[in-house]
């Protein structure tokens, strides 16, 4: 098989996403500074950090969407859907007094990430007592 089929075969929808946030990555890492080598490559390490976040990131939230749907839940129920108001009030939060995109991003993925872990533990304990007592 020719290397073009080969790129053209594995080159699935999500794979252009990711390739796209790297390429927006760079762009604006690169925006404003001179075209050397020195600031080219940061530019494109900062892509590619920025693709593994992105990718990290949204594969966690899938990830946590499917096994509370797996487990019998709803997409729409409260417990599913508090530490998403938690991580966009958290970032609100920040953005207000921070005024900084950064900063308000990075606190609302640690209080998504916080507030779903905390979630669990609670929804494991209750579940744990309920299985002694019965």
């Amino acid at each position: 098989m020719s290397l073009h089929n080969r790129l053209r075969n594995g080159l699935h929808s999500w794979n252009a996403v990711v390739f796209a946030v790297f390429l927006a990555g760079t762009a604006i890492s690169i925006h404003g500074r001179p075209l050397e080598l020195l600031p080219v490559l940061k530019s494109i390490a900062s892509g590619v950090l920025g693709a593994i976040l992105f990718q990290f990131t949204v594969g966690n939230v899938w990830g946590y969407a499917v096994e509370y749907r797996n487990t019998g839940g709803s997409v729409t129920d409260r417990r599913f859907l508090a530490p998403f108001v938690v991580a966009i009030a958290a970032g609100a939060v920040t953005y207000a007094y921070n005024a900084t995109l950064d900063a308000a991003v990075w606190t609302a993925f640690w209080a998504f990430a916080i507030m779903m872990a905390l979630l669990a533990l609670g929804i494991r304990f209750a579940d744990g007592y309920r299985e002694g007592a019965a």
